[in-house]
């Protein structure tokens, strides 16, 4: 008898990476034995696989999708696709599938169903940037994204800035590329001079910008960061 195959769990590049530049190569031959995909965009998904390797047989494979559209009774059905023992490969925009990412109701519906979950390892923008920000790697925690609104985001801004003094914690959060700016002027206008602030903005990319200094030190010459993908770090003391 026939059981559930397996969820696994596809990193994806940053940028316009080459995937072997930032792929691991076994991740990226595991790709070959895959014929079910979820993406969160099938288009872009499509694009990385056939720079991976299956340039040629894009047109044999099934793709699904997962996004901020697809509802809950879609990712329900979801679960027909392992059957026969069927592995599926779970691949997100960019970076880890399920961090910050839609997938992460596919993997919880995979608990859920008792099907083997297995990640992959491959590109994090929000460890990289912890690494390369010289703030508390040893106390941290992922605010995801912030208020859109002005008023409130400011609010939520001295919120986890009240939180990293009080537990000496790095504070992570990232922002849609279009708002980056307008989140670099609220962070400098509402935080304190003495906090350290780690902008690092597309990560593995050639032109990559990664620097930590405090408020006050970016308050006298802030950089434009522009549509970019970025992850801000914050420290209080």
């Amino acid at each position: 008898m026939m059981g559930k195959g397996k969820l696994y769990l596809i990193p994806s590049p940053l940028g316009e990476n080459e995937p072997a530049e930032v792929i691991p190569a076994p991740v990226l031959e595991s790709l070959q034995g895959f014929h079910t995909f979820v993406v969160e965009e099938t288009r872009t998904a499509r694009r990385y696989l056939s720079k991976a390797g299956l340039k040629g047989h894009i047109g044999e494979l099934e793709f699904f999708e997962l996004n901020e559209h697809t509802t809950q009774a879609e990712v329900e059905s979801y679960v027909k696709l392992f059957d026969n023992d069927n592995n599926v490969a779970l691949i997100s925009e960019a970076g880890l599938p399920a961090v910050a990412d839609p997938g992460a109701q596919l993997v919880a519906l995979c608990h859920r169903k008792g099907i083997e979950v297995v990640p992959a390892v491959g590109p994090s923008s929000l460890m990289l940037a912890l690494m390369a920000s010289g703030l508390n790697g040893q106390s941290f925690a992922f605010c995801g994204y912030l208020p859109a609104k002005t008023e409130e985001r400011r609010s939520k801004l001295k919120a986890i800035e009240k939180i990293s003094a009080q537990h000496n914690q790095s504070q992570i959060f990232i922002e849609t590329p279009y708002r980056n700016d307008s989140m670099l002027a609220d962070l400098t206008a509402c935080c304190n001079g003495g906090t350290k602030l780690c902008i690092a903005a597309n990560i593995t990319m050639p032109d990559a910008y990664i620097k930590t200094k405090t408020v006050a030190e970016w308050k006298s010459q802030l950089p434009v960061i522009g549509k970019r993908p970025c992850v801000f770090i914050l420290l209080a003391r």
